[in-house]
C-alpha cells in the first residue's frame, strides 16, 4: 500500500477508535495524523486539492444530521467530525505548500 492510501486509513480509524475511547488528545492526534499527510504526500492537482477543502468544511455539516438516526446516529456524528479534523489538517497543509509554491517558486 502507498503512503496516500494508508494515512487516509489510519486517519479514519483513528476516529472510529476516538468515537469510543475518550481522550482529550484525539483532536490533536487527527490533525497531525492530516498534516502529515499533506506534508508528505504533496499533492499537486488542483481538483484534489480543492475537494479536500470542500470536505473539511462540508463533513460536520453532514455529521450533524447524522444524530437524527436513533442508537448510532451519535456514534456516526462523532466518528464523521473526528475524521473531519484529520482531513482539515490535510487541506491545511495543502494550503501551506500552495502558498509556499507561490511565494518560493522552483526554480527550473
Amino acid at each position: 500500500m502507498s503512503f496516500n492510501r494508508i494515512m487516509p486509513a489510519l486517519g479514519f480509524l483513528v476516529a472510529i477508535i476516538s468515537a469510543f475511547v475518550p481522550l482529550e488528545w484525539w483532536p490533536l492526534i487527527l490533525l497531525l495524523i492530516g498534516l502529515v499527510h499533506g506534508f508528505g504526500g504533496q499533492e499537486k492537482d488542483p481538483i484534489i486539492i480543492v475537494t479536500v477543502i470542500l470536505a473539511a468544511f462540508a463533513f460536520p455539516a453532514i455529521a450533524d444530521n447524522l444524530n437524527a438516526i436513533p442508537m448510532i446516529g451519535a456514534h456516526l456524528d462523532t466518528i464523521i467530525d473526528h475524521f473531519a479534523i484529520a482531513i482539515g489538517g490535510y487541506a491545511i497543509a495543502l494550503l501551506l505548500l500552495d502558498l509556499k509554491n507561490r511565494v518560493m517558486p522552483d526554480e527550473a
